[in-house]
């Protein structure tokens, strides 16, 4: 279990920095607001599951 953790926080930490959030959801609202709805809802479902992973 401890080696799919180092990797999985590589990622997390990776994604962190190679975008800058005020890019990312300016992005976002140019695409339309039920475009962001989605977008912020795939990332709460993809954070949520990340962390059940990480406490399992």
């Amino acid at each position: 279990m401890k080696t799919f953790r180092l990797p999985l926080f590589f990622c997390l930490l990776l994604l962190t920095f190679s975008m800058s959030s005020c890019a990312a959801i300016a992005d976002i609202f140019k695409a339309g607001a039920w475009t962001a709805v989605v977008g912020i809802f795939l990332v709460v479902l993809l954070l949520w599951w990340i962390v059940g992973k990480m406490r399992r």
